[in-house]
């Protein structure tokens, strides 16, 4: 079968992440949605989903899975409307290997790491947007393609 390339919603990665890990702040959901379709832009040269993240103060979010848990702290399996049985199986082994590095984080460590990674800090920068300024700059797929891949 050939490898899926057509992305999927951020909301089918979440629910597929909260089936894997089980119940999780909403922001450490937000940071391994974000961390996997980073890491599937090197491993698999594509997008695993196809909403936009963009470079809030807090760090990268994707406004659709927001809306999704908006007003809730901590997230269980179910409570996200998407469909784990998307992802493809290269989808799954990616966003597996993401939550095998890092899904025991803390979801404050994780923030704090996006926040010294250049995708969410220069989208910040390009837009002017000082610390703890919202905004909804995009972080464009090709700075976080090109920033993972030299890690």
């Amino acid at each position: 079968m050939p490898a899926q390339k057509t992305p999927v919603r951020a909301v089918d990665v979440a629910a597929f992440i909260l089936e894997k890990q089980g119940e999780m702040t909403a922001m450490k959901l937000q940071k391994l949605v974000y961390y996997s379709q980073a890491w599937s832009l090197v491993w698999d040269e594509a997008p695993l989903f196809q909403e936009h993240v963009q470079a809030w103060a807090n760090g990268p979010v994707v406004p659709e899975l927001y809306a999704a848990h908006k007003g809730l702290y901590s997230v269980a399996p179910g409570q996200i409307a998407g469909d784990p049985a998307a992802l493809s199986s290269e989808r799954a082994e990616t966003v597996e290997a993401v939550l095998n590095h890092y899904g025991d984080k803390h979801s404050q460590w994780l923030s704090d790491l996006t926040h010294a990674e250049d995708p969410w800090k220069l989208a910040r920068q390009k837009a002017g947007l000082p610390d703890g300024a919202r905004g909804t700059t995009i972080i464009t797929l090709p700075a976080m393609a090109e920033y993972y891949s030299t890690l």
